[in-house]
């Protein structure tokens, strides 16, 4: 019964955590009208959209040796990295890339929480620093938006609805396209939209999906992506650990709260000590002694004004706790500094702070944890920039024809057919040729000789192998063949040459 007794106590502190903020009780939307933030986080973060949207506009117009600087075209398997070309064949870099990715979001999240998302992940820089701008000038703050959407339909609500989602579409078809330029090209883009449509029926029908996937995103879904669908957003509830720094209402300073009425001043802060209450209880029924003991003010700071809800984009009350929904986007920090600076009280109840931070005073952030998974990382990057260090201009793959055995050319030489296929994985066209290198050997070309190979281009063919019979070890002999280009060696293979049992 006691335990019960505690069990229900935690369950109506933490009530919130039950359902999402944007979901009634019936399980239908709720509509978030959130206030139009401001102040210093919110011009920062303006800042750091115009350096994301400059670095996003113009990486499709940056080439390298012909090849566009990020390309990740997934259709034809080709992968372009900071002017690298990857082929199919450097999946194995692809996988460590991947885990290394990984294990860089894991590190980063467990540090800084969910900053990433709060500052330049797309759908954060997008819907509130673009479209949900777009929305205050044409319809008002959060007040006049929820009144117009309540009023009845007149030739104004019509005007100022059809010119938003005009706006909307519109900017989500640009965005879309420089979307797909990653995806297949930005040359390939510009032929979609210069050359009549008949040229470009998948690419027309693939751009006009897009832009709509694209539009309902930021008209329909909006925040819904970041609760529900963003599958980061739910990883981070695993990740992050009580030291991670994120966005943080100060509860050892701002509870309890109180109400200010307009006018009144606030009160001073007045030391007292303070009792967990949920140690006490447990100490009361004899479950577990109370373990923490420390002091804060008899009034908080905190004036329960609820502006940290109003502006907030996923409609949540920092002051609950760290929640899965918080995107760190400082909305609530702005609106927290502005009522404190306007009741003479430090700013800073909501803040960039770990859960020890505030109970304790004291930030850690390199913990043991931090430590392994920094050197995990960066093991893995030093694994990543060596393998791409040794990865070869020309990847080579030369066999011995299946089901062959040797050949007896004449009474001293014996022959070997084998078959080869040359990748160019460099960013330029490469004239080529195979040369044999062990003493004796020369190769003898079935049909044409390889020329030149095109970049990103595949070249398979065939050749014998001739060897003198007494330049034979044994019944396989190794031998080296190198690929030259203009003369200087780019790719070795080391095969075996069949021969009679001596």
């Amino acid at each position: 019964m006691n335990q019960d007794f505690i069990k229900n106590v935690i369950e109506d502190t933490e009530e919130y955590r039950d359902h999402l903020s944007t979901v009634d009780a019936a399980g239908k939307r709720v509509w978030l009208y959130p206030k139009k933030p401001s102040g210093r986080y919110y011009n920062y973060r303006t800042w750091a959209t115009i350096g994301f949207l400059i670095f996003f506009f113009s990486l499709p117009f940056i080439k390298v040796d012909g090849e566009q600087f990020l390309l990740f075209n997934v259709l034809e398997r080709k992968f372009v990295l900071f002017g690298l070309l990857f082929t199919p064949q450097d999946f194995h870099l692809f996988v460590l890339a991947t885990l290394t990715f990984i294990v860089f979001i894991i590190l980063f999240t467990v540090v800084f929480g969910r900053l990433f998302c709060g500052w330049v992940c797309p759908q954060t820089v997008f819907m509130e620093m673009i479209f949900r701008r777009i929305e205050y000038w044409i319809e008002g703050d959060a007040g006049e938006q929820r009144k117009l959407d309540q009023s009845p339909w007149t030739a104004q609500k019509i005007r100022k609805k059809v010119l938003k989602h005009a706006i909307i579409y519109g900017l989500a078809l640009i965005f879309t396209n420089f979307f797909l330029s990653y995806l297949i090209s930005m040359d390939e883009v510009i032929k979609i939209i210069k050359e009549p449509v008949s040229q470009h029926i998948g690419g027309f029908i693939a751009m006009i999906v897009f832009s709509l996937a694209f539009y309902a995103v930021f008209a329909r879904l909006r925040e819904q992506v970041c609760t529900t669908i963003c599958p980061y957003g739910r990883l981070q509830s695993v990740l992050l650990v009580k030291d991670s720094i994120v966005v943080a209402y100060d509860h050892m300073r701002g509870e309890p709260r109180t109400k200010l009425k307009k006018g009144a001043q606030a009160p001073p802060a007045q030391p007292t000590t303070y009792h967990d209450p949920v140690a006490s209880i447990q100490q009361a029924v004899g479950a577990a002694p109370a373990t923490y003991e420390g002091t804060v003010p008899k009034v908080g700071d905190c004036i329960d004004c609820k502006l940290c809800v109003h502006v907030c984009p996923t409609g949540i009350d920092i002051r609950n706790g760290t929640q899965l929904e918080c995107t760190n986007c400082t909305a609530c920090m702005d609106a927290c500094d502005a009522i404190m600076t306007k009741i003479n009280r430090p700013t800073g109840l909501i803040r960039y702070d770990s859960m020890t931070g505030i109970n304790t005073g004291k930030r850690k952030i390199f913990t043991t944890r931090v430590w392994a998974y920094t050197f995990v990382l960066m093991a893995l990057l030093a694994l990543d920039v060596f393998l791409i260090a040794r990865r070869g201009i020309v990847e080579t793959i030369i066999l011995r024809s299946p089901g062959q055995l040797y050949q007896q050319k004449d009474e001293t030489h014996i022959t070997n057919l084998y078959t080869y296929v040359l990748i160019n994985k460099s960013t330029k066209d490469l004239p080529v040729e195979l040369h044999a290198v062990t003493d004796g050997a020369s190769i003898q070309l079935v049909g044409q000789a390889p020329g030149s190979l095109a970049k990103g281009a595949k070249l398979e063919g065939a050749f014998f192998v001739e060897m003198p019979e007494d330049k034979l070890q044994s019944r396989k002999t190794p031998i080296i063949i190198e690929v030259l280009s203009n003369g200087k060696k780019i790719d070795e293979i080391k095969t075996n040459f069949l021969g009679p049992v001596k």
